[in-house]
């Protein structure tokens, strides 16, 4: 049997989603409640890996278990029993049985948090990133829309890695202000690592007239990470959704 799990976590304390030698993450925190409920070592996977103090609201997981004694609906509070107080499982549900939480994803949204003050704002510093007050958001609006569509995004990727493929989809850039605060909700069929914080970095600095929005389109062109903008602290990112 497949069980889907929704999973909300707060990333300040954890390395990232995949479980990895170094550091604590949220995967290890799911497989290790899994296990004290059910008694079995079960693989989680997740829809995606997010980095080091990224947080979500909607990641995704599943796995497979043999012994269905378990209401698939009841994996949620059960496991969260076993769960920390910053990692918690909202729903769970049974699947098909080809349904894989990474392979199966179709979409995938983002938020970016940030917010106009003079000083660092305590209530807000842990999952938003302080910006320039004089920031132009109609600016960045149009920033957002040359890299909107289906491109190679190599200027967006993390110089120090490699994929087999730099092209994605990203289906919509959306900006909210909102009093203090400019909100990047970006959505598209996959992202490459660190791309969303780049993405940001780089319509910021359209923002704060270090670029134009026309340049955004020839970055995009010139597939060169050293001309697109600095890579946003990882607090500020949120894993909203993914759809299926």
């Amino acid at each position: 049997m497949v069980i889907k799990l929704t999973i909300s976590y707060d990333g300040t304390n954890y390395c990232g989603w995949q479980v990895q030698p170094n550091g604590v993450t949220v995967q290890e925190k799911i497989e290790y409640a899994l296990y004290s409920l059910v008694g079995e070592k079960i693989s989680v996977t997740g829809s995606g890996r997010t980095d080091s103090g990224v947080h979500a609201q909607g990641q995704v997981a599943s796995f497979v278990i043999e012994n269905g004694v378990i209401p698939p609906e009841k994996y949620a509070p059960a496991l969260n029993r076993y769960l920390p107080e910053d990692i918690k499982v909202i729903k769970s549900e049974k699947e098909k049985d080809d349904f894989n939480a990474r392979f199966s994803a179709k979409e995938k949204t983002y938020v970016y948090r940030t917010y106009k003050s003079e000083t660092a704002l305590p209530l807000l510093e842990r999952y938003a990133v302080r910006i320039n007050n004089g920031v132009n958001v109609d600016l960045m609006k149009k920033g957002a829309k040359e890299i909107e569509g289906e491109h190679d995004f190599k200027c967006f990727l993390a110089s120090d890695s490699s994929v087999k493929s730099t092209v994605r989809t990203v289906y919509e850039i959306r900006i909210e202000e909102k009093e203090n605060l400019v909100e990047f909700y970006v959505t598209g069929n996959g992202f490459l690592y660190n791309m969303v914080r780049i993405i940001i970095g780089t319509l910021l600095a359209v923002g704060e007239g270090k670029i134009t929005p026309n340049d955004v389109k020839n970055i995009i062109k010139s597939g060169n990470r050293s001309l697109a903008g600095k890579t946003l602290p990882s607090k500020g990112l949120t894993l909203l959704s993914v759809k299926y």
